[in-house]
């Protein structure tokens, strides 16, 4: 299981670059980062990436409605072109609250939509051309969109529910989860997701799981605080059913809580579920945070 850390990207971009490059200082090579309200995620992440040649980066992750699928491709397709590393782009479908509350755009039908949107998509970020015409979606190109000569990126999606796992393992490279333990990684993520690829012919699809991680001697003040720190996901549909098939109480207790010792014990059972790729996100206060990243890079360091 590889291992990567959540990068804050809030501040001027000089400062993402600076956190980015302590960072990698001490081992840690592999960064996602979100787009929520801050800064524009891939611009951010193309320039990290021009500064730090060998790190690997991806969103996670982007909202398509704000953005056609033809612009999307172009944009990944240069961020991908300005890193000395890899780029994977990972999509979702964000939620109601936001698509209908705050852009004004309709969420009904959300996996037909992202099925739409992944067959125009797929084929643009690999520079081909596509010919869609959806029900939601009209994507027409005539060669490649963005930079020619360049690896194509990765692609993956935000997928919790069946009909999102079956597109994502058989139209992209996997997915990549939010507030998500690993009872339900192992009995619903992994058997759904997996059996999509194998039908569609592609590889073992990629698992990156995305926790809060904290250590700390105090675990149940620690997931108290973790409960109250990220709330608002305990309020959302799509992390609500994640939480219910775990059997948590809220978000505290599907994080990543405990001393040293027991973090990593952790982290291998993850591993042990089908997870290939754990990205941490730190918290608690910076000598929580500070352990939490010792952690991963000493995970990293015995693999």
């Amino acid at each position: 299981m590889r291992v990567a850390l959540n990068l804050a990207i809030d501040g001027s971009i000089d400062t993402t670059i600076e956190r980015a490059s302590a960072l990698r200082a001490r081992g840690i090579t592999n960064f996602w980062a979100s787009q929520i309200f801050g800064p524009d995620t891939l611009t951010v992440l193309a320039l990290v990436g021009r500064e730090l040649r060998d790190v690997n980066l991806g969103t996670a992750v982007v909202p398509v409605q704000p953005r056609h699928p033809s612009a999307l491709a172009a944009q990944a397709r240069t961020v991908q072109d300005a890193l000395g590393g890899s780029f994977t782009l990972g999509v979702g479908l964000s939620h109601q609250v936001v698509v209908e509350g705050l852009w004004g755009m309709a969420f009904d039908r959300p996996a037909s939509y992202m099925a739409e949107y992944l067959a125009a998509l797929g084929p643009m970020l690999k520079g081909e051309a596509v010919n869609v015409h959806g029900e939601r979606v009209t994507a027409v190109t005539t060669g490649t969109l963005g930079p020619r000569d360049v690896p194509t990126p990765g692609l993956v999606v935000a997928a919790l529910g069946p009909k999102m796992l079956e597109l994502a393992g058989s139209l992209t490279d996997g997915t990549v989860l939010w507030m998500t333990g690993p009872r339900t990684i192992a009995s619903h993520i992994v058997p759904v997701l997996g059996a999509a690829a194998d039908r569609a012919g592609r590889p073992a699809p990629r698992v990156v799981c995305s926790l809060p991680i904290v250590v700390t001697s105090d675990e149940s003040d620690a997931r108290s605080r973790l409960d109250r720190d990220y709330a608002t996901y305990g309020t959302l549909p799509s992390y609500v059913a994640m939480l219910e098939r775990e059997g948590a109480s809220g978000p505290g207790a599907v994080s990543v809580v405990g001393t040293h010792e027991q973090v990593l014990e952790k982290l291998n059972h993850l591993a042990s579920v089908g997870v290939t790729e754990f990205a941490g996100a730190p918290s608690g206060t910076p000598d929580e945070r500070d352990a939490a990243i010792e952690a991963l890079v000493a995970y990293q360091r015995a693999i």
